[in-house]
């Protein structure tokens, strides 16, 4: 299976930039599994696909403020760094610009204080531990006082490179629902919805189910493999509780439609069907997952798909292919840059059915 299958034309005008207003605000694309048929609706009308005792899944991650704008404390050359995943302790897996200049030893400055004696200190250090391919590094911290409170005052929101936009308010970057710090990204597809709009689907008889899985460095790797089956998965946690996976099984044995809202709620839930050893069924489970979903899996437990606009060659591409069909997919996509939809994190809604 060749990488470029999964290509398409998108023009740069389409990528939106900053989110709407008013979240429930933007355009739904429906495509049918069955036959390929696309709608264009409003996101609010999502309900009307959705009946009582179905249950809808949301990931809970809540995004860290992971991206910190230092200094090498030899040189005072910029450095950037963007915090992937928690090792152990003060050690973190993390992307850093320049990488050439970042080398095994490299200290990195963020903050300025001021120490007891007087003379200025950063309020927080990094030294590169580990180093390894593009960009990737191992980082050890040091500081005074306490980690997260630190990075929530020096660290800002790690918005994708595709949106230069600043971002005024950083809850625009949350989903309304996030509980468990621990993502590099969102998961797009939930900033889609306001807690009104979850209450009106709930007084409908839609069950809501949480799983948490931490974005990390997946959504920033690129597929760089010509074969699209060679491609290796960056390893992200994930975690799903006893209530969620009670809910999902009475729902597969009642006929009930299971509903991901976003690439990683999917991949989470299909990950506990693996564990769980049982066709369509899922249990209580964590740890970590790469699973790597593309044309040519069969899907255990998701039905059903809201998702956004993804990138071209990339990963969550070809999942929503897996789901609907490569063609059928691609030919929704050309659709939806005829008729403009906004494309990315801050873009417009489809939903697979």
């Amino acid at each position: 299976m060749q990488l470029e299958w999964f290509d398409y034309e998108l023009p740069e005008s389409l990528i939106a930039q900053t989110p709407l207003k008013d979240r429930t605000s933007s355009r739904l694309m429906t495509l049918s599994k069955a036959d390929g048929s696309v709608g264009h609706r409003q996101f609010e009308d999502l309900i009307d696909y959705l009946e009582a005792g179905d249950v809808l899944v949301l990931n809970d991650t809540r995004v860290l403020p992971a991206r910190l704008f230092g200094v090498k404390a030899d040189t005072g050359a910029k450095a950037e760094v963007l915090l992937l995943k928690q090792l152990d302790g003060d050690r973190w897996e993390a992307l850093v610009r320049p990488g050439k200049r970042l080398k095994t030893g490299a200290v990195i400055a963020f903050g300025g204080g001021t120490a007891e004696d007087g003379t200025e200190k950063p309020l927080l250090t990094a030294t590169v531990e580990e180093a390894g391919e593009m960009g990737n590094r191992v980082l050890r911290f040091a500081y005074e006082g306490i980690f997260n409170e630190l990075l929530d005052r020096l660290g800002h929101m790690p918005l994708p490179p595709y949106i230069k936009e600043q971002l005024p308010e950083r809850e625009r970057y949350q989903t309304v629902y996030a509980k468990h710090e621990g993502s590099a990204a969102a998961p797009t597809a939930g900033l889609h919805f306001s807690e009104a709009y979850l209450d009106k689907l709930e007084q409908k008889g839609i069950q809501l189910a949480y799983v948490t899985l931490h974005v990390g460095l997946g959504t920033f790797r690129p597929v760089s493999v010509d074969e699209v089956e060679t491609h290796e998965m960056h390893e992200e946690y994930y975690e799903v509780g006893e209530e969620t996976a009670e809910r999902i099984n009475t729902a597969k044995t009642n006929g009930r439609k299971v509903i991901a809202v976003g690439t990683t709620s999917a991949r989470t839930l299909e990950t506990a069907a693996r564990e769980s050893g049982v066709q369509g069924r899922i249990q209580a489970c964590s740890g970590w997952t790469g699973i790597f979903i593309y044309p040519g899996y069969t899907f255990q437990i998701v039905d059903a798909l809201l998702t956004n606009f993804h990138l071209p060659k990339s990963t969550l591409l070809m999942l929503i292919s897996a789901l609907a069909g490569r063609e059928q997919v691609l030919a929704a996509y050309r659709e939806a840059v005829e008729r403009r939809y906004r494309f990315f994190s801050f873009g417009d809604a489809m939903f697979i059915y």
